[in-house]
């Protein structure tokens, strides 16, 4: 039988970010939206890596199955690190993309040009019952702008300024930003993990 991973995500797009890492191993890729009983794991970590271990083993025990969770925001240095774990419900618990923006444009008013560094954080974790959970991290470097470019993307795409390309993230298409995102680089670690698992014969 064919092993497989629930992917901690009812998001079937970022599902299929996951999907190549996984093919190249054999592994069929599944989602929540395939198991609708799932539990709807509280975010009560005080970091991306506690949230996402936080959801993937609790899925996992569920199931029974490898289980892969993740947790990502922006990070910005002016503001503490904030708005952090809090990212996607920084402006309130509705989840409103343009309010989390004017509040993170509020906030950044009076920082000059040279203090408005930040990157997008993404921590994975590949949970399997019965083994030790594997974390892994990527990171992606810019800057806040003081006002929106672009309609790609979501979040906080259209301010998050990518210096070495003189655009924003919602400036390039998504086939760029699958390549250079902060959860492309954890992807690209998580591979390496893998591939070192099944080379030791860890994974069958």
């Amino acid at each position: 039988m064919k092993q497989q991973v629930i992917i901690a995500t009812k998001n079937s797009g970022k599902a299929k970010e996951f999907e190549s890492l996984f093919s190249a191993f054999n592994i069929k890729v599944k989602t929540l939206l395939d198991f609708p009983d799932a539990i709807d794991v509280e975010e009560t970590g005080h970091t991306f890596e506690e949230n996402a271990v936080l959801k993937a083993e609790t899925i996992a025990s569920q199931f029974g199955q490898m289980v892969l969770a993740d947790d990502s925001g922006l990070c910005i240095d002016a503001l503490n690190g904030r708005p952090g774990i809090y990212s996607a419900r920084y402006a309130g618990e509705e989840k409103d993309d343009e309010k989390n923006i004017d509040k993170v444009l509020k906030e950044m008013k009076d920082v000059p040009a040279g203090d408005r560094a930040a990157r997008f954080y993404c921590a994975l974790a590949l949970a399997v019952p019965g083994e030790k959970t594997i974390t892994v991290t990527g990171t992606c470097e810019g800057e806040i702008l003081r006002e929106r470019h672009g309609e790609n993307g979501f979040g906080y795409d259209p301010i998050f300024f990518l210096k070495d390309k003189g655009v924003t993230m919602a400036e390039i298409p998504s086939s760029e930003k699958n390549k250079i995102s902060h959860r492309a680089a954890a992807l690209q670690n998580l591979y390496i993990i893998l591939k070192d698992k099944l080379n030791q014969g860890e994974m069958k």
